[in-house]
């Protein structure tokens, strides 16, 4: 039945739903679905206070709570990348999926639902959040390439029209000033910028 067997540890979920006999079931769902409930509140405030403090793999909330509804709550949790976010609600209206995929929610699953409609939803929510995280994390990556690039350009025009060396000779001694400082190339490419300024 578990839902998480693709991981070496239960993922760790904050649930919030404001009516308690719901909020119970779905602890109990989850506990027996292979997650692990870390809170189980009962307003949307609480939700984004207990994410923030339990860091937790995943978010269940339900889209009308008293203090914050789920999906500006959800809002607040994307904006931060906190936690993929999963909403639960007894409404399907057009308005209200728009609104939560605007959020960044993850999944939105209508009541009354059981494990089979919850558990797939889990699911996906979380493996869709590590490919958005990867991306996120190659684009940043292949940003920062970028600007070491630039910066390499820069710096080695500045040798070239400061010292009068080629591009080749250029590029060999930054190569070889790292190596023999022991620093990045992005460190002496920084180094000759601040020293010699724009060529």
């Amino acid at each position: 039945m578990s839902e998480t067997s693709d991981q070496d540890q239960r993922l760790r979920v904050v649930v919030a739903e404001d009516e308690s006999l719901i909020r119970l079931d779905l602890v109990e769902m989850l506990d027996a679905g292979g997650y692990d409930v870390v809170a189980a509140v009962s307003d949307g405030e609480a939700a984004v206070a207990a994410i923030a403090e339990h860091r937790p793999d995943l978010a269940l909330l339900d889209v009308k709570m008293p203090r914050k509804d789920g999906i500006s709550a959800a809002e607040e949790i994307g904006a931060d990348g906190l936690t993929p976010v999963v909403l639960l609600t007894a409404f399907s209206d057009r308005h209200l999926v728009e609104r939560a995929s605007d959020a960044g929610v993850m999944a939105y699953v209508v009541k009354p639902f059981t494990w089979n409609d919850l558990g797939p939803a889990l699911t996906v929510a979380t493996r869709r959040w590590r490919e958005m995280r990867a991306l996120r994390d190659e684009l940043a990556a292949i940003n920062a390439k970028l600007e070491t690039r630039k910066q390499l350009d820069r710096a080695k025009g500045i040798l070239t029209t400061k010292l009068g060396l080629d591009e080749p000779a250029a590029f060999r001694w930054i190569q070889k000033t790292a190596m023999d400082r022991r620093l990045s190339m992005q460190q002496v490419c920084d180094g000759v910028i601040a020293e010699f300024g724009d060529a």
